[in-house]
């Protein structure tokens, strides 16, 4: 089972069958978002009564230490640790806006980009440091 850790304290947020954070939305209301660990798959479970509208940027954070998990590539993207059984890491980077599917993985010089969205973070979008995977 591979795991998944907070870039900034290295906490699991992985849990069975789900990865989980902390999201508020853009009415500052805070929730429990749980998302499936299978890159490409899109699914998620949350609250009933816990409102996201399609299109809307959610602000993720550690349910561990509470710290931001925005990306220093992209200000759409979100930064957690894919950590293999074999013990190496990637960096995976997906889209806050809620129905996009963009999802990158990068490791040493690979990348790869996943979901029918990922076109929308090209190139010229990307930043210095995400620049030298493409």
């Amino acid at each position: 089972m591979n795991n998944f850790l907070c870039p900034k304290c290295l906490a699991h947020i992985r849990v069975g069958t789900h990865l989980i954070f902390k999201v508020r939305n853009q009415k500052k209301k805070t929730g429990i978002l749980l998302m499936h660990p299978q890159i490409g798959n899109y699914a998620s479970e949350k609250h009933p009564s816990f409102e996201i509208e399609e299109g809307e940027a959610l602000d993720f954070f550690c349910p561990a230490c509470n710290t931001s998990l925005e990306s220093g590539i992209h200000k759409n993207l979100v930064h957690v640790i894919l950590q293999e059984e074999s013990g190496q890491d990637h960096d995976v980077y997906f889209s806050r806006i809620s129905g996009e599917q963009s999802t990158f993985e990068t490791s040493g010089d690979a990348l790869r980009a996943v979901g029918a969205d990922a076109g929308r973070y090209t190139y010229f979008k990307l930043g210095d440091k995400f620049k030298r995977f493409l």
